[in-house]
């Protein structure tokens, strides 16, 4: 019995392009000072856990004649010295060579003759430090149903020893056999036979122009778009490359501006990005009034405190305007506010129970929801993509190495020149920016800009 992938599933496959990888990326720096982590035990470790994420160790294969959606099969081959990988930096690599390495591994597609996923153990980084890089398909992480792989390496505690685990992979079905599947699945579902019938006719596969236009088709139709966001240098078109950088805050800081100005940490992470956008089109040249806004869709914003409990938490997905054009950061903040409670009064959400019940360490396998949740709005309504995602507030292990920090690196989406990511960890907000490199060659500005525009809040606070 196969396990087809489902129509999400199978639009994400279709959407993958050598200029739009579609892979969710996590980047983790650890603090190897005592050599607990090395490259033989970071591959026992994740073998012992793969029972935990059975999809790591199948890849995709095609129904001869697109006679019904693509299948989920053991790869026999697996080979997890393939997927996972070593690489250094020159003694002693800076954050910046870091930032570069991370680009350029974000900007390759993964292979789709094998399983989805690859893992880059990174050596050489200065201050006795190692990092992590992990990218996965977002076919091949749902967040719920398949985890992304961080979610089950990382420990609270000291990791138990790996456990040994024979793996029999199942016998690979023969094009005829998944032929004969995909007519006994089209009898039973009439309705997937007639779309089978007009792809097949129209192309024997589907390009990513042409799935980009249907989810936006459909998008419209559902109602999930409000109209087309305004035009801005962030929408453009991309190329294979990317530009990654990162911003280090603290979460102290956000509660602080919370508590004298009101709304939520997300609103306040919300006001702090609009200050360095607008500051960022300044910095172009870009006309901008007080009417001025940007349109940034927070696919799945978690309103919550570290302090809070995960399960009373709120999890949903709506776009915002940002405030760029206001002057003043006290006003953007409220301006926000305001917008994010409206939204949240009126839209449906997501209760939390459903991950709290996902151990491990959420954040990575949430930005594959969110991702996932980010493609079903038509592209041109809105200029970026933020995701935000809470992280424990206690520290996590990597094979006995303590996480320092843990940046997301999401992907770029059909004419989205930056995508941004955060994710709060042990005290701090981090900022994960993956950007076009060409489009944005700037992307260290809004970096920068980041920093002054928590600043700007700051001080009104003071």
């Amino acid at each position: 019995m196969v396990t087809r992938l489902t129509p999400r599933d199978a639009t994400f496959y279709a959407l993958e392009s050598t200029k739009n990888p579609i892979h969710i990326g996590s980047l983790m720096i650890v603090d190897n000072a005592a050599g607990a982590l090395d490259y033989e035990k970071l591959l026992a470790l994740v073998e012992s856990r793969l029972p935990e994420v059975p999809r790591y160790r199948q890849k995709i294969r095609e129904v001869p004649f697109g006679l019904g959606r693509p299948v989920w099969v053991d790869d026999r081959e697996f080979d997890i010295t393939y997927h996972i990988r070593r690489s250094a930096l020159p003694k002693p690599g800076s954050d910046d060579q870091l930032d570069e390495l991370v680009a350029r591994l974000a900007s390759r597609p993964l292979d789709p003759s094998r399983p989805l996923w690859e893992m880059y153990l990174v050596e050489g980084l200065s201050g006795d430090r190692m990092a992590l890089f992990t990218k996965t398909h977002a076919a091949l992480a749902d967040g719920i149903e398949a985890l992304e792989i961080c979610h089950v390496i990382l420990e609270a505690g000291e990791a138990p020893p790996p456990v040994d685990q024979i793996w029999m992979p199942a016998r690979e079905p023969s094009g005829l056999s998944l032929i004969g599947d995909a007519l006994v699945h089209m009898a039973s579902r009439p309705t997937d036979t007639a779309e089978s019938v007009r792809r097949f006719i129209e192309e024997a596969s589907v390009t990513a122009g042409d799935v980009a236009k249907t989810l936006a088709g459909y998008a419209s139709v559902l109602g999930t778009a409000t109209g087309s966001a305004p035009t801005s240098p962030l929408n453009a078109t991309v190329s294979r490359n990317r530009r990654f950088d990162v911003v280090r805050t603290n979460l102290e800081d956000y509660r602080k501006i919370r508590s004298s100005r009101g709304g939520s940490i997300n609103d306040v992470i919300l006001a702090v990005i609009s200050g360095a956008l607008r500051n960022w089109l300044m910095s172009r040249g870009e006309p901008i009034t007080e009417s001025t806004t940007l349109r940034a869709i927070v696919p799945m914003s978690v309103y919550l405190d570290a302090t809070e409990d995960l399960a009373m938490s709120e999890v949903t997905s709506f776009l915002v305007d940002l405030p760029v054009g206001e002057p003043n950061p006290a006003i953007r903040l409220s301006h926000i506010a305001h917008a994010t409670e409206a939204r949240s009064r009126v839209q449906r959400g997501v209760t939390a129970p459903t991950l709290v019940r996902l151990s491990g360490f959420a954040p990575a396998s949430l930005h594959a929801m969110s991702v996932r949740a980010a493609s079903t709005y038509a592209q041109r309504a809105f200029n970026l993509v933020i995701t935000n995602m809470p992280g424990p507030q206690a520290p996590m292990y990597l094979a006995g190495a303590r996480m320092l920090d843990m940046f997301p690196v999401s992907p770029l989406l059909r004419n989205q020149a930056l995508t941004i990511g955060l994710t709060s960890y042990d005290g701090s907000v981090n900022y994960g920016l993956n950007a076009d490199r060409d489009a944005m060659a700037d992307v260290d500005v809004v970096t920068a800009l980041l920093y002054e525009s928590m600043e700007e809040l700051l001080d009104v606070c003071s």
